[in-house]
């Protein structure tokens, strides 16, 4: 058995696609992969062909009635109430079949960890779907299916998120047990989608002080990002002792990115993957938002080459300074998360 890490692909996930003028374009998964394979980065992996989901297996995160309702979503028909059929969430064909290969991928992938050290979906990162409704441009939530797999071997699994946006959807399944902590650090709800994601939502009852949110203010670069994830992650992780993490790595907190104000370059976030990447040594990981076609397959195919000790050129890029409103925002959140959450777990 080859105990590369495993990298899943097919070109059905272009079949996920909204269509017209919609931001998420799959396009940028091929782009990635594409990267990978002209690079020699793909070398390094096993690319393995994702399994479908099962509705068995969607039903240990989303409710019978929504799922349901996907599925006739496929002919046409919207679902208000469900979140179907909204501007962020169009109806296209095949969205419940095209839905269930993303999805399919990352459950592949965390059945993978069962036996080796890392595996890869790009295609995942979903991480707006809530049990029963979709919501920004997530139908399933695969983040929450992988992690429920990887609770079937593992007592604990530390999510790490560092897409633009909160990762609302992954947090409100786990809001309630320990044996699941999220962590996520993204622009605040204040300015931006999804509106939450703030340090007093802590998780309750045996959850409590397991969701950690670390919101940033508009325009926060490397500078402050970088400090603000060192202060809180490594700390909650050492103290957690997760036996696998999972990490969202959505990169529409790049500078370029069309739909969120942070001003992260390529060479910060990296930054950002290579203390991910030396947190654990058995990971999951995932895609996520990236809405700049030029910056997803750069910065993409060079983390899965820094996880995988490829050679990588950093692009020389003009970074950003955060504004003082910006680092002070960024401490007061801190400070907070730290008054909340650091004692709960002992630190």
């Amino acid at each position: 058995m080859s105990m590369k890490p495993s990298f899943f692909y097919t070109n059905e996930f272009l079949n996920y696609d909204f269509t017209g003028m919609h931001p998420l374009k799959p396009i940028r998964l091929k782009l990635t992969y594409d990267t990978m394979k002209v690079r020699k980065i793909l070398n390094k992996f096993e690319v393995l062909a994702p399994k479908k989901a099962t509705d068995e297996e969607l039903l240990k995160v989303h409710t019978k009635e929504y799922v349901d309702a996907v599925r006739k979503s496929e002919r046409g028909i919207p679902n208000f109430k469900y979140g179907l059929g909204t501007s962020d969430n169009p109806l296209f064909p095949n969205m419940y079949s095209s839905s269930l290969i993303y999805t399919g991928a990352s459950i592949s992938a965390a059945k993978d960890l069962f036996k080796k050290n890392m595996a890869v979906n790009i295609s995942g990162g979903l991480h707006h779907a809530h049990s029963s409704f979709a919501s920004g441009f997530c139908i399933f939530n695969d983040v929450a299916l992988a992690i429920k797999t990887l609770l079937e071997k593992y007592k604990r699994v530390a999510y790490i998120d560092i897409d633009a946006h909160h990762g609302d959807g992954v947090q409100a399944i786990f809001y309630k047990t320990n044996k699941v902590l999220t962590i996520s650090l993204h622009e605040s709800g204040q300015f931006l989608f999804p509106g939450s994601g703030f340090p007093d939502e802590i998780g309750e009852g045996e959850g409590r002080g397991y969701s950690v949110n670390v919101p940033l203010y508009p325009y926060t670069g490397d500078d402050v990002y970088l400090e603000s994830f060192k202060e809180v992650v490594p700390p909650l992780i050492e103290a957690y002792s997760p036996d696998v993490i999972v990490a969202q790595l959505g990169v529409d907190s790049n500078v370029e990115d069309p739909l969120a104000d942070l001003r992260l370059t390529i060479g910060g976030y990296l930054k950002v993957v290579k203390i991910i990447k030396e947190l654990h040594h058995r990971r999951l990981v995932l895609g996520g938002g990236g809405y700049n076609l030029e910056v997803v397959p750069k910065a993409w195919s060079r983390a899965m080459a820094l996880f995988v000790d490829a050679n990588i050129d950093i692009p020389v890029e003009r970074s950003y300074t955060t504004s003082e409103t910006g680092r002070d925002y960024a401490q007061s959140m801190i400070k907070e998360v730290k008054q909340r959450v650091f004692p709960i777990l002992g630190i």
